[in-house]
């Protein structure tokens, strides 16, 4: 085991030597994930096992983080916390990753190394929400104190009723 994650690591050699990585990475190193973050400070929580369930090389393990994400409904920071379990086949081609069983996910290996912050962030990626909000109504609260709303409420121009004619001839009785 490993209290510093490397940066580069060979899932195969890991899974035949029955390797465990445990640790931390910091937010602000995922590149691709700060890009969607209002907030790149903390860390991610790391720990991996490596192995083999009969012939399929896999990486079993949990992977743990609190982000911030932007609310879609009033663009303030919203805590999202990610605790996933996951279960992955390590595999070379399409047809390997055709032949895992359905619990496995495939992990796609074009090279024999991979950057490992590079796999961490694919896993955060994959299970972000498409439209983080409050758990709270946040936009209803926004609504109620915007004072933009109330402007746009009272700037809408006044139209005339076209029926009021015929309103106006009901009325009368005439035809």
């Amino acid at each position: 085991m490993l209290s510093t994650l490397p940066e580069t690591i060979d899932p195969l050699h890991l899974a035949d030597t029955r390797g465990e990585l445990k640790g931390q990475l910091p937010v602000s190193n995922l590149d691709r994930l700060t890009e969607v973050l209002v907030d790149d400070s903390g860390s991610v929580q790391v720990d991996l096992f490596f192995g083999r369930e009969g012939k399929i090389p896999k990486v079993e393990g949990n992977i743990k983080a609190a982000l911030q994400l932007q609310c879609q409904n009033c663009l303030e920071a919203v805590e999202w916390s990610f605790d996933g379990n996951i279960k992955l086949g390590i595999v070379k081609t399409i047809e390997q990753a055709n032949r895992l069983p359905e619990d496995f996910e495939p992990l796609m290996l074009e090279e024999e190394k991979i950057l490992l912050k590079h796999f961490i962030e694919d896993e955060l990626l994959l299970n972000l929400p498409a439209f983080p909000k409050h758990e709270h109504e946040c936009f209803a609260l926004e609504i109620k104190t915007n004072t933009n709303a109330q402007l746009v409420s009272e700037e809408a121009p006044s139209r005339e009723n076209p029926f009021a004619i015929l309103a106006k001839l009901k009325k009368t009785g005439e035809s």
